[in-house]
């Protein structure tokens, strides 16, 4: 071992809390102050409800897991709205000419096109104005939307 290098040890060395408990043991410092110890901390002591709350630690936390929750409930509100049935027809983008003959057909919201769907292609095939090439687009913007499409659509023979 090289002399010189090594701090001195004091094998007495007192530790004073800021409760005013003290106890005596080995370290490099002759006087040890600490904030909390094993007579005064809530854990050791049973008094769980008395938190030692340094700068608003608690405080922060709580106010973070109350921000995880309400985007949790934000996400999961978007996702249920992105698959609706209600919303209309214009957020699946067809186009002017598409959107228009649908909407002179009475037919304005994504659940009137999947209930049209479930008797096959040829409902929505007869609204005037909405050919085949439309019918294709729709089916590939309800897929990619989430939605559904129902197996009686899935023949283009009709």
């Amino acid at each position: 071992m090289k002399k010189g290098i090594h701090p001195t040890y004091y094998p007495d060395a007192q530790v004073i809390c800021a409760c005013g408990n003290t106890w005596t043991t080995g370290s490099t410092r002759k006087v040890i102050r600490t904030e909390v110890c094993s007579s005064c901390h809530p854990f050791f002591t049973g008094q769980q409800q008395r938190l030692v709350d340094i700068e608003g630690q608690v405080d922060r936390f709580y106010r973070k897991l109350e921000a995880s929750k309400t985007m949790k409930n934000s996400v999961k509100a978007r996702e249920e709205g992105r698959v609706s049935s209600a919303r209309p027809v214009t957020d699946l983008d067809l186009g002017t000419k598409p959107t228009e003959a649908l909407a002179r057909a009475g037919i304005t919201t994504i659940g009137q096109i999947l209930e049209k769907l479930q008797n096959g292609t040829a409902e929505i095939l007869a609204v005037e104005g909405f050919g085949r090439k439309s019918l294709i687009d729709l089916k590939k913007k309800l897929r990619a939307q989430g939605f559904a499409i129902p197996e009686a659509a899935e023949d283009l023979s009709a």
